[in-house]
């Protein structure tokens, strides 16, 4: 038996992506080879990760010079680029989502961050790009805010592969799963074929753990206990998470839209790299490992699994204790869903800030180019 502990997490269901992309991964064979060896069955992406890999390699440089000379603006720079990345991914995939009969094999794509609170406009890019990279395997990333749910929607009765992006609370998850099976309902009443339609609600984890951790350091120098949860929420609350899934799996709702060929919408555990270094640097994967689920792992945190992973069937483990621990932060004056909804505005922040930077960056280049050659 192989010993890959990476393989051994297909075999118990759960299919691992990789959170990152860059150009070099496809020219030295690194991505095809990550899909062999570590059975590596999608990507994803957000524009944090694109400007770190655009303004970090040099493998883009022919590039922009020529779009430089070329493109009207820095927007159409960065899409040409993006997408050409996106695309090359997806290609390398397709006979990933082929095998396994459209369940894994996707490359995810962000709309504009900007557009987290505007729902007609991030529909109207998401088809835009589902158009223009036209395979099957493509996912469109649209933030799981309150204004996106109504996109999540529209776009899921369009028949587009949506990732639902931004996840921290068990009160948003349930939103994202109403709005995707009412999309997927729309799509059945239209007469329209189901079982095309893929999406995952990604639920973001160290970032929950950072926040909080920080609250809890902020009282234990006046209630020493309060040190006893660090580290405790960001697991506790994904493992509820799962329990509102099993939740909807098994609902006269689900079951009528399966019996059509529906694909559930599965959750993907995303932000898994461990930020604190007093943690296992695998934290985030060990917890969660259970069927029908996806982790996706930034390199680091792939090269740590396959070193020293210890593959088991934990995510429905210790559930009463998910429970304690969530009554126990809230007598701290922890509020999980305050929490949440801190982190998913902060997030966007967070998007939106290298997306900006990335785009200065590629207008600068672009004005330099046209002074050079007027």
């Amino acid at each position: 038996m192989d010993s890959n502990p990476l393989l051994k997490l297909k075999a118990l269901g759960q299919s691992i992506w990789l959170d990152y992309i860059e150009r070099g991964m496809f020219d030295s064979g690194e991505l095809a080879h990550l899909i062999k060896r570590d059975g590596l069955a999608g990507i994803t992406s957000n524009p944090a990760i694109f400007e770190k890999a655009i303004t970090g390699h040099e493998d883009y440089d022919a590039e922009i010079a020529r779009l430089a000379r070329s493109a009207r603006d820095a927007t159409e720079m960065y899409e040409t680029i993006v997408l050409e990345d996106i695309g090359h991914a997806a290609d390398l995939f397709l006979p990933v989502y082929e095998r396994t009969k459209t369940r894994d094999g996707y490359v995810s794509i962000e709309v504009s961050p900007h557009l987290a609170h505007d729902a007609d406009k991030t529909v109207k890019q998401a088809i835009r790009l589902w158009e223009r990279l036209h395979r099957p395997n493509i996912m469109i990333k649209v933030p799981g805010t309150h204004e996106g749910l109504p996109a999540v929607r529209d776009l899921i009765a369009k028949g587009i592969n949506v990732n639902v992006t931004l996840l921290f609370g068990l009160a948003r998850y349930r939103a994202v799963l109403e709005a995707w099976l009412s999309g997927l309902e729309d799509r059945a009443k239209a007469g329209n074929p189901l079982s095309s339609v893929a999406s995952v609600a990604s639920f973001f984890l160290s970032r929950i753990d950072v926040l909080v951790d920080k609250h809890l350091d902020a009282i234990v120098s006046k209630d020493p206990s309060a040190a006893a949860w660090r580290g405790t929420a960001a697991i506790s609350y994904a493992r509820r998470a799962y329990q509102i899934w099993k939740e909807m799996e098994k609902s006269e709702r689900w079951r009528r839209l399966a019996v059509q060929g529906a694909q559930p919408q599965r959750l993907l555990w995303a932000s898994t790299g461990t930020k604190d270094p007093a943690y296992s640097d695998v934290k985030y994967v060990e917890a969660l490992i259970g069927p029908d689920t996806v982790n996706t792992l930034p390199p680091e945190t792939l090269n740590a699994y396959r070193k020293h992973g210890d593959p088991a069937a934990r995510l429905e483990q210790d559930l009463k204790q998910s429970d304690v621990t969530i009554a126990g932060l809230a007598k701290h004056g922890i509020d999980l869903e305050t929490v949440a909804q801190q982190l998913e505005e902060e997030g966007v922040k967070k998007f939106i800030e290298p997306f900006d930077k990335l785009q200065a960056a590629l207008e600068q280049r672009r004005r330099k180019h046209a002074t050079a050659s007027a």
